[in-house]
């Protein structure tokens, strides 16, 4: 099946949320930010604003009849500045007004003057003050003391991974409509309509029986509409709810850059010890996370960076902290991978600093520490249907990894200008919610009198495909041809308190529900095929439109007409929990995941050694699907996670001035992979395991693994430059710019440690 939204993306006719007809009165939001990182509001003159053309009125935090809170996790995030600022972008007043121009012309018009105070702008600085959110985590397993003292070569080092923007194609956006009876619908492009909902209801001081939030798609999220899409709407809810007019705000790019958290920036400190044989006899860090201005998710991603440390590696003694650091940044979010990059990049790093000094290649030190079949992970999970050694395996031999390293030796032995590079980048990623809670999904299915079905879920569809999977599970399970089945909206209404479309999870979770729906359904349709064909109910099966037995048949829509005649119950709940998982925050110690992903990617780049610049000329993956039910949509996936995840590692350079002001705030300044700066060359070879029946129909998530991919990118890059530069001194501070990479290439020479 081809994804099912293909048609109408490419012909133009998909509706997102700056597509819908409006009612004639709708009127537009404007958002006025602050142009100061910190200080104290000491006034605000609206008054040329409020009397320009077309402004109907302007909302401010006084404005709001509930809390002026929107923080969902930590209460610690208002709607609009009160008192006080703490970001450069966070919003001060709606403008509202009759045109997105005329409110855009209005908005020049507010004079505000802010007492300015000393910005903190990096995770370090506000370490040393004392400025964390929650509580520090830390998770250890062994003793790392008494290791260390046992090991044979000890390496310290420090790394900086920075942070990312979403970009997602649409930007954030909401249309809010007046209900009878004081509700609401919203429109939102959200991966969590739900918390829409729960923070509308509390803002606004109304139940949430009246808001009705519905999503038909995004344009994009990976991650960043799950809670920052929430304030948008918020806004325009309480201006509808004074007004009793629609009102739609669709911010536009520069606005989305400037007022949008990104992915967490970490500065990183580890020490690693091995011994002779090239065993990580142990291994610490300490994480410091920039967090922004709020807690937004930033407790959450400091907790997956944690369960990500060691990536695919089994190492006995472990020790790591990580801080969330309050800075006055816009409150960083969620992204693809959820702090698991993060983590993963530090003991990459450590791998190839050990491996430097030591002088081994750095895959032998991967190798030899592969997580296998019944060790634990640090965190205190058993490994179980472990695949690490079996895609390493796999891929060098598939792709011929000595073969691929000696065409890079001999290049790099000819070639002097241009140097090539080559890595390994393995991968085990964990599937879940890391709050457990989170782990549960519902979904609504209807059969209808002439036989067509629908449904909904919680699932929003993004991209992804989870819609396509969705109508897949019930075209299998009923034997029909999907163009009977109609998946609906994500609507509150419909399907209630749903947990947000992120972790990999929507289609384990959303599918395993729906699922659980059709079952239920296909029973009482058995019952009533086995009496009308006088077969037995076990013999029976749904397939081609039909469902058959050993002798006869029934075609769908007849079944139906004798379902309804018999007044069976043809609607019908699925509610799924994900089973097993735990986690005790106090020991911080358990088994958090369903299951893991595993992956192998080869990577070969070109460094073009007079200017810095480099290509990217192959990158080859075994990566674990399970058994996919999609493999298109799963390869898109794949693709599109690994090029996001070089962009991170090489162009995507996020810049604040020392007040805490975006530089990088435009596509001239911010640079994504363009079709110039992808691979050259993309091979995916599918891993097919039928081991795990905690994914839906087996076929495992692929949403985030395949991002951490791109971290593999660096250390070929570094590689090509340890061929040109004798003097190199290896660092991990990324992303591994152009320019990075021209002042690694003719760095001098150090002067080295005698002890060494």
């Amino acid at each position: 099946m081809k994804n099912k939204d293909s048609w109408t993306h490419v012909t133009g006719k998909s509706i997102y949320i700056d597509d819908m007809i409006t009612r004639s009165d709708t009127l537009h939001g404007i958002v006025f930010a602050s142009s100061v990182a910190k200080g104290k509001i000491i006034s605000i003159d609206y008054s040329k604003a409020e009397k320009a053309e077309g402004v109907v009125r302007i909302f401010t935090y006084k404005d709001i009849s509930g809390e002026n809170q929107i923080g969902k996790v930590v209460q610690d995030e208002e709607l609009w500045a009160k008192d006080e600022v703490e970001f450069c972008g966070q919003p001060i007043a709606l403008i509202v007004a009759e045109s997105e121009f005329l409110g855009r012309q209005a908005r020049n018009l507010i004079e505000i003057n802010i007492e300015e105070e000393e910005a903190i702008t990096t995770a370090s600085e506000a370490y040393e003050k004392n400025m964390i959110l929650g509580k520090p985590r830390h998770f250890c397993s062994g003793n790392t003391k008494e290791a260390f003292e046992n090991c044979d070569f000890i390496f310290e080092g420090k790394t900086f991974s920075n942070g990312q923007e979403h970009l997602y194609l649409e930007t954030q956006g909401c249309y809010v409509i007046p209900q009878e009876n004081d509700g609401l619908k919203i429109f939102a492009s959200t991966q969590a309509p739900t918390n829409i909902q729960v923070i509308v209801s509390r803002v606004l001081g109304i139940p949430m029986h009246k808001i009705e939030v519905d999503v038909q798609r995004l344009g994009g999220g990976f991650g960043g509409k799950e809670d920052q899409a929430t304030a948008w709407s918020t806004m325009a809810a309480v201006a509808v709810q004074h007004l009793k007019i629609p009102v739609k705000i669709i911010l536009n790019r520069h606005d989305d850059l400037y007022m949008t958290g990104k992915r967490h920036p970490y500065e990183s400190t580890f020490k690693i010890g091995l011994t002779k044989d090239l065993k990580i006899k142990a291994f610490e860090a300490k994480y410091l996370q920039n967090s922004g201005a709020a807690t937004d998710l930033s407790l959450a991603v400091a907790e997956r960076t944690m369960f990500h440390a060691t990536n695919s590696y089994f190492i006995e003694n472990v020790k790591t902290s990580v801080y969330s650091c309050k800075t006055n940044l816009p409150p960083n979010t969620a992204f693809r991978g959820f702090g698991g990059p993060q983590g993963m990049f530090v003991i990459e790093s450590a791998i190839a600093k050990a491996a430097n000094e030591i002088g081994v290649s750095k895959e032998k030190i991967q190798y030899k520490n592969l997580i296998q079949e019944n060790d634990s992970f640090y965190y205190g999970q058993k490994a179980k249907k472990v695949e690490t050694k079996k895609c390493w395996d796999i891929a060098t031999k598939t792709f011929d990894f000595d073969s691929l390293k000696k065409e890079v030796e001999n290049f790099n032995q000819k070639e002097k200008y241009f140097k090539k590079g080559i890595s390994i980048m393995p991968i085990a990623f964990g599937i879940s919610f890391t709050v457990i809670s989170m782990n549960q999904a519902r979904a609504l299915l209807h059969i209808y009198q002439d036989g067509s079905v629908g449904i909904s879920t919680g699932a929003v569809e993004m991209g992804q495909g989870v819609n396509t999977k969705i109508v897949q599970i019930a075209a299998k399970e009923f034997g029909l041809n999907t163009s009977k089945i109609k998946i609906e909206s994500t609507n509150t209404t419909r399907v209630a308190n749903t947990s947000p479309s992120a972790a990999s999870s929507t289609t384990d979770l959303n599918g395993k529900a729906l699922l659980q729906a059709c079952n239920l359904i296909k029973d009482r349709l058995k019952k009533i095929a086995a009496n009308h064909l006088d077969e037995k109910e076990e013999d029976l099966f749904f397939e081609s439109n039909e469902i058959k037995g050993k002798q006869k048949s029934i075609v769908w829509e007849d079944l139906i007409e004798l379902a309804l005649k018999e007044r069976a119950q043809l609607s019908e709940k699925g509610h799924y929990i994900t089973p097993e998982i735990n986690f005790d925050r106090e020991k911080e110690k358990g088994h958090p995941f369903s299951y893991h992903v595993y992956g192998t990617a080869i990577s070969v780049v070109t460094v073009d050694c007079l200017r810095g610049i480099y290509e990217i000329d192959k990158v080859h993956i075994v990566h674990d699907f399970g058994k996919s039910m999609n493999e298109d949509v799963d390869l898109g996936q794949i693709e599109g996670g690994l090029v996001q995840g070089i962009g991170w590692m090489t162009s995507e350079e996020i810049s604040y001035n020392g007040n805490g002001r975006l530089l990088s705030n435009s596509l001239s300044t911010y640079k994504i992979p363009d079709l110039f700066s992808i691979p050259k060359e993309i091979k995916v070879k599918a891993l097919e395991t039928e081991n795990d029946s905690a994914a839906i129909y087996k076929s495992k998530a692929v949403g985030e693994p395949p991002l951490m991919y791109g971290i593999g990118i660096y250390f070929a890059i570094q590689n090509a430059i340890e061929s040109f530069n004798n003097n190199y001194d290896l660092k991990f501070h990324s992303p591994f710019t152009p320019e990075k990479v021209l002042m690694s290439l003719y760095e001098p020479l150090k002067q080295k440690n005698p002890s060494k």
